[in-house]
């Protein structure tokens, strides 16, 4: 294995970051394979310092930590489920880098391909076979006194909620500069259409389809008379105030990245300035995607065809 000094100064050409969950022994075996058959076509092959004394793949290059590893790479490759492929997006962001994820996990959603289609998805790399989609990410900033306290990103949502499993947090929530209402609840999520089938969904959320352009608000569990999911236009700011007597919350972006947040603080989310691209196989409607992942069953359908 080589430094990120000699991965810096090497041929100049392909690069793949590697990102693998390395509790996994088969995702260990996964990227060496993966790792080997890259190298051997000529890619340079990057993996996170964390992750090289577990991997301990030869002709690799080790890199530091986000941000900055996937910098001049054209993939950050995934092994792993969807919090591994979370981890990922944090490396991707800030390079030109597309996320590929292979699914070691359960569903996966965020995944393209599966752990069996492992060396069909390495040729895929090396033939360039795959396009790149985008999809859009949140900026959420956390103010107090009217002064920035955070600000962070998340690829699926933003998520108010109570620290204190005894105690309601008392929020109210507003749309475009307007006060919607006032919901004593245990939080708030704030998604993205990605993030609809993720958080967002167990609470009750909506599916929405990653072509549509859209934020969504998720109360959870609210006692309140109007307390239903909301769908809200892509250039909408949503923002969820904690009232001034109610309990301390914390702040939760992809359950990844925390804030602290005490009462009377204010959490605004946006449409992120920097989308999130993903690497693409095969064009796979997201109805098939649904079924597939959610195991869903379609016996019975005939394909009647429609014409309008």
């Amino acid at each position: 294995m080589t430094d990120q000094g000699q991965s810096a100064s090497g041929t100049g050409g392909r690069a793949v970051l590697l990102v693998t969950h390395t509790g996994r022994p088969e995702a260990t075996a996964s990227a060496r394979l993966a790792a080997e058959r890259l190298i051997g076509a000529g890619i340079e092959v990057r993996i996170p310092e964390s992750e090289a004394v577990d991997l301990a793949l030869p002709g690799a290059h080790v890199v530091a930590g986000a941000p900055g590893a996937a910098a001049g790479a054209e993939l950050v490759m995934v092994l792993g489920g969807d919090g591994t492929i979370l981890r990922g997006a944090e490396f991707a962001r800030g390079s030109d880098a597309a996320l590929l994820g292979v699914n070691l996990g359960h569903v996966g959603f965020l995944a393209e391909a599966e752990e069996d289609d492992l060396t069909a998805v390495v040729d895929r790399i090396v033939a360039k076979a795959y396009v790149v989609e985008e999809r859009m990410t949140l900026d959420v900033a956390v103010l107090r006194d009217g002064q920035e306290q955070a600000r962070t990103w998340a690829v699926n949502e933003a998520s108010v909620e109570k620290q204190a499993r005894e105690r309601m947090l008392e929020v109210v929530v507003e749309v475009d500069g307007r006060p919607l209402s006032r919901w004593g609840c245990d939080g708030v999520v704030c998604a993205t259409p990605t993030g609809s089938t993720a958080y967002a969904f167990s609470a009750g959320g909506p599916v929405v389809w990653p072509e549509v352009q859209a934020l969504l608000m998720v109360p959870l569990s609210a006692h309140a008379l109007f307390a239903r999911p909301l769908v809200v236009a892509p250039t909408s700011v949503l923002a969820v105030e904690l009232a001034e007597r109610t309990a301390d919350g914390v702040l939760w972006c992809d359950g990844r990245r925390t804030v602290d947040l005490r009462p009377g603080d204010r959490v605004e989310v946006r449409r992120g300035a920097e989308p999130l691209r993903l690497a693409r196989l095969q064009h796979l409607p997201f109805t098939d995607r649904l079924v597939r992942k959610f195991d869903l069953p379609v016996d019975g359908w005939r394909g009647r065809s429609s014409r309008l």
